[in-house]
């Protein structure tokens, strides 16, 4: 693959991740902080969901940070992070939900399509690492 295709790549995933991140982190912390109502509007949200949500905002504005930055190994290892964080907030959910805790049932739906989003922005900012190593220099 080019360079110039992959420099397309590295920018599409950034912007996406800026989106999706700020949007991410606008929408949990409205809940974490009641911002305009939020938490009567969700209703029965599990709160350490809203939490990861947050966390992986960060990661998400984070990892296009250094995708601007041209850094190779830092996004995938925070999207990575997202990801496993994401996948153990899923299995905790459904020790939740078996347990009888309260929840709404589009939380199930939204954090799987949360995670399986999130690796793939992990697996693309791998690819992108691996594509473009970064130079050994010997002085």
């Amino acid at each position: 693959m080019t360079a110039r295709r992959r420099s397309i790549i590295r920018y599409a995933l950034a912007a996406i991740l800026i989106a999706f991140g700020a949007l991410t982190l606008f929408l949990s912390s409205a809940v974490i902080l009641d911002l305009f109502g939020m938490r009567a509007k969700e209703g029965n949200y599990v709160n350490f969901v809203v939490w990861a949500n947050f966390i992986a905002s960060l990661a998400y504005l984070l990892a296009a940070l250094g995708l601007l930055r041209r850094k190779t190994i830092g996004p995938g290892r925070l999207l990575l992070f997202a990801t496993v964080m994401l996948i153990v907030t899923a299995v905790g959910l459904a020790f939740h939900i078996s347990g009888g805790g309260i929840h709404e049932q589009h939380t199930i739906g939204a954090l799987v399509f949360r995670t399986s989003l999130t690796a793939v922005f992990f697996l693309v900012a791998y690819w992108l690492g691996k594509q473009n190593p970064t130079p050994v220099v010997i002085t």
